[in-house]
């Protein structure tokens, strides 16, 4: 499929085709160990077949795609999109050092790019589906990219105080100011469908029926141990420490120091409590 400059969504292109997504696919290995303990929910709600057509959204390096391409085996086929260039090129690397032929990669904003109608059975998404800037638009173009009765399995997370990987880390970077989180209003960001009823009225009105969501918690694995996780996080949230008072900044790794060693289990690494959303809905139509 020959891929498009997107059309929408530019803050996101421009952060997940620049220094965040060179960030991501420098740590990819660590990103999907982070949160390997999901797959298997979406697995089975994605409830693959052999021969399926699999698109996933916002595929990152990879990961999720070609396990998918596994599952569908050599008659069905596995499609990624995601808008970073960096975390492409080594999703396609990595499925090509697999000897996996019928999975493929495109650069692309699913909001807007003109997928073949009714060229897959499944969308997927792990953590990918909440950067929309309209998300009804995505989900109503994604839903025409299905076959009739086609089906979505996506996981986004829920809300901040519910991910103590996100809010803990945050408040101990921040000691002299609010927390900072991410919106959970719709704008594009890992919250924009925390909200379930804001989830099912997006889906409802892109044109999806058979709507669950469904709670699901799983730890989130954040390093071997305290000082692995401390290098990890403070490269992640280097703009949380940026500009900071030195003495600030101290107080501020610190108490992170402190937070990161408390959720330390030795042999499990440190892990951090996190809940999703299961998402699963179907296109109107009749299932095949």
């Amino acid at each position: 499929m020959t891929e498009i400059p997107t059309a929408a969504n530019t803050a996101q292109q421009q952060a997940w085709d620049g220094a965040t997504g060179a960030f991501w696919a420098e740590h990819a290995d660590r990103f999907d160990r982070g949160v390997a303990a999901y797959d298997p929910a979406l697995e089975r709600a994605a409830a693959l077949s052999p021969g399926e057509r699999v698109l996933e959204v916002g595929c990152g390096t990879g990961h999720t795609t070609r396990a998918a391409a596994r599952r569908v085996g050599p008659t069905g086929s596995a499609h990624g999109v995601d808008l970073s260039t960096r975390m492409l090129d080594l999703a396609r690397s990595r499925a090509a050092a697999e000897g996996l032929r019928t999975v493929a990669f495109t650069r692309a904003d699913a909001q807007v790019h003109p997928f073949p109608p009714a060229g897959a059975d499944v969308v997927i998404s792990r953590h990918g589906a909440m950067f929309f800037d309209d998300p009804v638009a995505a989900f109503a173009n994604l839903g025409a990219a299905l076959r009739p009765g086609g089906r979505f399995a996506l996981l986004v997370w829920q809300g901040f105080g519910r991910n103590p990987f996100m809010h803990r880390v945050a408040d101990a970077l921040t000691p002299d100011r609010d927390t900072p989180q991410p919106p959970a209003d719709g704008r594009p960001g890992p919250l924009s469908l925390s909200d379930p009823a804001r989830a099912r009225a997006v889906l409802t009105d892109a044109g999806c029926t058979a709507i669950r969501i469904e709670p699901v918690e799983e730890p989130m694995h954040l390093g071997t141990d305290p000082a692995d996780a401390m290098a990890f996080l403070t490269a992640q949230h280097a703009g949380l420490l940026a500009g900071q008072d030195p003495r600030v900044r101290a107080r501020a790794v610190d108490r992170l120091r402190a937070d990161v060693a408390a959720h330390h289990r030795p042999g499990r690494g440190v892990r951090y409590p996190s809940a999703c959303w299961l998402i699963t809905a179907r296109t109107a139509g009749t299932s095949s």
